[in-house]
């Protein structure tokens, strides 16, 4: 098809990037040219999610469609940050592409922020699951027969930390909990699934405990942008490539 929007993904990893994505790959009008993802420098391991970078290349290399890694310093400032994905867009633009996708699904003003950085370069951003009921997504995810496990929790979480996603787990979580974690109260790593050509193996390692200075704006997938005072405490499981 002529006119077709070349995009770069921004791949966390996760369940809502596995789900978008799903989505993107139907639509005859995306090309993807790029998995795009931050990780720490220092870790080698995914910004936020804790994933080691290990995993992140083979769930790429079961996808089927090239990594492009942003090695970052840990907990970056706004202004380092933003130079930084400057930099990388810069270059995307100068590529060919056009378009930038997300995962996010209702926060308007991490949307706003991911706008005003595109515009800076000439880039437009893409949200396949923009706006849709997260009950219904994580329901849609689990029938597409997905498999994730969640690897990062609020402290509040932690006996969630380390199990693989079931409708069941989700009717457990607190009333006042988002069922996609959209506010980012857990992450996950994402295994199996259609868009996988294969099933990525793993072992659970162990659980730690690591807390933050609350970021300003909450970057779900991403990176802390800016600090203040207050600090967020996270459960993490480490999950090991297969020997």
């Amino acid at each position: 098809m002529k006119n077709k929007k070349l995009c770069i993904f921004n791949w966390s990893g996760g369940k809502d990037s596995a789900l978008a994505l799903y989505y993107a790959l139907q639509d005859p009008t995306i090309e993807i040219k790029y998995l795009v993802t931050t990780l720490s420098a220092e870790f080698n391991r995914i910004s936020m999610h804790g994933v080691r970078g290990e995993l992140l290349i083979a769930q790429c290399e079961s996808i089927g469609i090239p990594l492009y890694q942003i090695k970052l310093p840990e907990l970056p400032d706004m202004e380092t940050y933003d130079e930084m994905m400057f930099k990388h867009l810069s270059k995307f633009k100068e590529e060919g592409i056009t378009h930038s996708i997300f995962g996010d699904i209702f926060l308007e003003d991490l949307r706003t922020y991911r706008e005003k950085q595109l515009e800076r370069v000439g880039l437009t951003a893409i949200f396949p699951l923009w706006k849709r009921n997260t009950k219904s997504l994580i329901s849609e995810f689990l029938k597409l027969t997905f498999k994730t496990i969640i690897i990062c929790t609020q402290q509040n979480l932690k006996s969630f930390c380390g199990e693989v996603i079931t409708q069941d787990l989700i009717d457990q979580l607190p009333s006042d909990i988002d069922p996609c974690g959209e506010n980012g109260e857990y992450h996950s790593f994402a295994f199996d699934g259609p868009i996988f050509k294969h099933k990525i193996d793993f072992e659970i390692g162990e659980q730690v405990f690591r807390s933050f200075k609350k970021p300003k704006l909450a970057e779900k997938d991403d990176v802390n942008l800016n600090n203040e005072d207050s600090k967020l405490g996270f459960w993490f499981t480490d999950l090991q490539p297969m020997k």
